[in-house]
């Protein structure tokens, strides 16, 4: 190894040879690492496929029986840790009472594994298959997650207050797919009376991209479907945890009324009985503050609905075909709702009411009993809630009303009920318009449309009914009166305005209105009692206040009234009112203070223009009278004008009829204000009544009916409020008593000769009864009081003839006591002074009354004639008549010493007797049949004068 050797070259190969002489061996650490790697890889993947898996498997039904409470079994989990994902198959769970509260077929769980250097727990895809769920909601409205919780995990003394601990940065969790397929929720609800149970199968679910932090990114999609038989749920949007933020449309379909009332029990006093709901709606939620939430177009639909009142009945009171709501919006932060169109079709709605007059639908309502809630404070702000309804209609429906609180319950029924409402918000005093359609079961039909405002309530309406049956007002109407109506229709139709802005209540009605072919009955008598053919009101005028009716013409077409006495004396027409028992708590009257009162004008006012009264009639019958009585008053026709209760009023009667066929009857006269001191004067005059027809009254007040005659009368009645003063002006022609009839009430005196005192020579008995009293007094009936002023002068008459011949005679100067007697000189047939004029005014009334039959009995008295025979023929033998000789005679008469022949006494009473006749017959024409001859009397009296007094007596042929 010299220097010449380091000089020289070397070649390529000794160089080579060189290194590789001198290099070292080579290094393990690649194969050490690689070795580690695998080893590393080996155990990772030990762990990960089978340790991991082990223990869990082994770890997790200890942690659900320490934790829960639950035995818990799973049948394979398995892990790979290359892939991140875990695969679990066969879990199943159990509660403390062994039944099934958690499990699945399969969970498979992948996790992605880059993002985890980011700070991200990203789940690339998380699947259950089949879960099954039971969620019990128990009786203290906790669930059984959260009670086996609190068993298993008994609460730990709370920790001491310290400082709250500066907020950490939360966990970031991405799940990009997140799948439930086909899973099972059973919801047990143990909350309520009566256990309930839902299976919800299937449960599917879909969630993309839900980050619990907040991306720039667009939000993650959901979906969700859920089904409970044929109810389902639909539920898809965009769903944003920070910020919580969510949009999206909810779908809920089918949910059945079980489901549906079960729910709302607590909350609904009411019981579903049937019907599905449909209800769909575009939702925004928002977390922040304040909490948002909007709803649009949203949907409404509701088949088939039938509801209880509860749980007594099985009858619906309320149902619905389809009840539609179309544009539901909501915005809680705002306060508001609005509403579309909301359309009912066919909906029934039942209401009643009990016999103690509680309403069913106001009974249901919780709190019903309660005391109202106190109002508002004043001064209280809160923001208050809007709303709007666009449109509301209802069509095809019904509506049932029952009333047993009355005494005959009573049904009325709407059928094809019609109503349409326009807008309607919480601006309650912008007006709503309306249209209301309805018929009646019981036939006939009425509308009204217009339009309201709520508040202050103010309505305006065109209202019309046709033909309505009054019948189904029949329960009410016999509340009052013992009233039935076997036929009866009512229409009207006009406008009606009421307005609340001031108190009282103010509004008018302008219209007519018609009812036709009434029958009113009594409620225990078939027979009609009231009716007509038409009434017809128009024009018709109200005001509700102050209150006012006026009506133009009342036209009654073909009236008809059948009054009937029964055999009780109680007429039909006393029987219509109802007697109202009394309790005792009548309100005690008070005079009225208000404005029309005190000013004199009546509180209620109302005005008729003019009654057109068309083809009416009356009838009557009295079943007290053997045999009972009946006529007919008809063809009554005319106009009564100026009805009113405001005075000063001048009205004016004008009608005409027809009664028992024949006689034609006229009324006629003025009309004063009604209920008031004005004078109302009222004149009837009827002519050719039979008076057969009245027989049955004759045979019972008289004793004999009535064969024959004609009755005519003038009436004038005045009336000055409830006073009445009557002039009976009655005229009987040629009237014939028949045969004699049995009655307990006919007169004791001799009818015959009262009637014949009254009849004057052309057959005509002509008197005036007048009568006066107060309508007002229930006992005070005209026709009973005419009636019984006829007989007492009947029995006048025939009590004192001679007082009743010179009532109705020309007396010429002689009073009526003057006329039974006629007076002669003493011892003579020469009538004294004045006599022979009474004879003639005697005569004259004889001859007016042919039926009359004068009796004359001659008479003396024994001293006084027998002592002027005795002076005559002293006179006549010329014996001395000095004052003691004529005292000498009178005693020795007196002793029996101067007897007269013994048929001078007797036959001076004849010859009186005859005189009379005579005169009577032959000087002053009186019908030898109306003068009879008695056998003489030898006890007449002397008057005053000294004369000898013949009387006389009346009898009838």
């Amino acid at each position: 190894m010299s220097g010449k050797g380091l000089s020289g070259p070397v070649s390529s190969r000794s160089i080579k040879e060189s290194c590789v002489a001198r290099s070292p061996s080579p290094s393990r650490l690649p194969r050490n690492l690689a070795v580690v790697v695998l080893v590393l890889a080996a155990l990772y993947a030990l762990v990960g496929f089978l340790a991991l898996p082990w223990w869990l498997k082994k770890t997790l039904p200890g942690q659900f029986d320490q934790q829960m409470g639950w035995q818990m079994e799973l049948a394979e989990l398995r892990t790979n840790p290359f892939t991140l994902t875990a695969e679990v198959t066969g879990l199943s769970a159990e509660d403390r009472e062994g039944e099934p509260v958690l499990g699945f077929d399969r969970l498979f769980v992948n996790l992605g594994l880059f993002p985890l250097f980011r700070g991200v727990v990203s789940f690339q895809d998380i699947r259950l298959h089949e879960p099954f769920i039971r969620v019990d909601l128990l009786e203290d409205y906790s669930v059984n997650f959260a009670r086996d919780w609190q068993v298993s995990r008994p609460e730990a003394p709370e920790p001491e207050t310290a400082s709250a601990p500066e907020a950490s940065t939360p966990l970031k969790l991405l799940f990009q797919q997140l799948v439930i397929d086909g899973g099972v929720l059973l919801f047990r609800d143990f909350s309520q009376a009566e256990t309930a149970e839902f299976r919800i199968t299937p449960l599917d679910l879909s969630i993309s991209d839900l980050a619990t932090w907040p991306r720039e990114a667009a939000g993650s999609q959901y979906s969700v479907i859920a089904a409970l038989g044929e109810q389902t749920i639909e539920w898809d949007g965009e769903l944003s945890i920070a910020p919580l933020y969510s949009e999206g449309r909810l779908r809920i379909s089918d949910l059945d009324h079980n489901t549906l009332g079960h729910f709302l029990a607590p909350f609904m006093p009411w019981r579903l009985q049937d019907g599905r709901l449909t209800i769909e709606t575009h939702y925004q939620l928002g977390g922040g503050e304040p909490f948002e939430l909007i709803t649009s177009d949203g949907t409404l639909a509701i088949r088939d609905i039938a509801l209880a009142l509860n749980d007594r009945t099985d009858e619906a009171a309320f149902a619905a075909e389809t009840v539609s709501v179309e544009g539901i919006g909501f915005d809680l932060s705002a306060l508001s709702a609005r509403v579309g169109k909301v359309s009912i079709r066919q909906p029934f709605l039942a209401a009643a009411r009990d016999r103690e007059g509680r309403i069913d639908w106001l009974a249901s309502l919780p709190g019903a009993d309660d005391e109202a809630a106190p109002e508002q404070q004043p001064g209280r702000s809160e923001q208050s809630f809007r709303w709007s309804v666009q449109g509301v209609e209802l069509a095809d429906g019904r509506v049932r009303w029952r009333d047993a609180a009355l005494e005959s319950p009573a049904e009325l029924e709407l059928v094809g009920l019609d109503i349409t409402l326009g807008g309607l918000s919480d601006l309650l005093d912008e007006p709503v318009s309306y249209r209301i359609g309805s018929g009646l079961a019981s036939g006939g039909r009425v509308s009204a449309n217009g339009q309201l405002t709520p508040m202050p309530f103010t309505l305006e309406a065109a209202v019309s009914g046709s033909q309505l049956e009054l019948s189904v007002i029949e329960p009410y109407l016999q509340e009052g009166a013992s009233l039935s109506v076997a036929n009866g229709q009512l229409s009207f139709d006009g406008n009606l305005d009421l307005d609340s802005q001031d108190d009282p209540l103010t509004g008018t009605f302008s219209g007519t209105g018609e009812i036709v072919n009434l029958d009113l009955r009594l409620s225990d008598d078939e027979s009609s009692l009231l009716g007509w053919r038409t009434l017809r009101l128009a024009p018709i005028e109200f005001n509700v206040y102050p209150p006012r009716l006026e009506i133009g013409t009342v036209t009654l077409a073909q009236p008809t009234l059948n009054v009937v006495r029964s055999l009780d004396g109680v007429h039909n027409l006393a029987r219509i009112v109802r007697r109202q028992s009394n309790t005792g708590n009548e309100p005690t009257s008070t005079q009225s203070t208000s404005p029309e009162a005190s000013s004199g004008e009546p509180e209620f006012v109302f005005r008729i223009n003019e009654l057109v009264v068309e083809d009416g009639a009356v009838g009557y019958s009295d079943r007290t009278l053997e045999p009972p009585f009946s006529t007919n008053f008809d063809n009554l026709t005319g106009a009564v004008s100026g009805i009113s209760n405001v005075p000063p009023q001048q009205g004016r009667v004008n009608l005409k009829g027809r009664l028992a066929g024949v006689a034609p009857v006229t009324f006629e006269g003025t009309l004063g204000a009604l209920g008031t001191e004005d004078t109302s004067d009222i004149r009837l005059a009827m002519e050719d009544l039979a008076l057969p027809v009245l027989s049955p009254y004759f045979g019972r007040y008289l004793g004999y009916a009535v064969d024959s005659g004609k009755l005519k009368m003038n009436l004038d009645y005045e009336f000055t409020g409830t006073r009445l003063k009557a002039s009976n002006r009655v005229v009987l022609d040629r009237m014939e008593l028949g045969q004699a009839v049995p009655s307990d009430e006919a007169i004791s005196a001799p009818v015959k000769l009262g009637l014949a005192l009254l009849t004057d020579r052309r057959g005509v008995i002509e008197v005036d009864l007048p009568v006066q009293g107060d309508i007002a007094d229930p006992e005070f009936r005209v026709g009973q009081i005419v009636m019984r002023a006829f007989v007492n002068l009947l029995v006048k008459a025939a009590a004192s003839p001679f007082s009743m011949l010179g009532s109705l005679a020309d007396l010429a100067g002689f009073s009526s006591e003057d006329l039974g007697e006629v007076s002669f000189v003493p011892g003579s047939v020469e009538l004294a002074e004045g006599e022979a004029a009474k004879l003639s005014a005697l005569a004259k009334a004889l001859r007016e009354r042919p039926e009359l039959v004068l009796n004359v009995r001659g008479g003396v008295n024994p001293e006084a004639d027998a002592l002027a025979l005795l002076r005559a023929r002293m006179e006549a033998r010329g014996e001395e008549l000095t004052d003691e000789a004529w005292a000498q005679a009178q005693q020795a008469w007196r002793e029996g010493e101067r007897p007269l022949p013994p048929e001078a006494l007797g036959q001076l009473a004849t010859n009186r007797g005859l005189a009379v006749r005579r005169l009577l017959q032959e000087t002053h024409e009186v019908d030898p049949a109306q003068l009879f001859t008695l056998e003489p009397s030898r006890q007449a009296v002397t008057d005053e004068q000294g004369l000898v007094t013949v009387q006389l007596t009346l009898n009838v042929r």
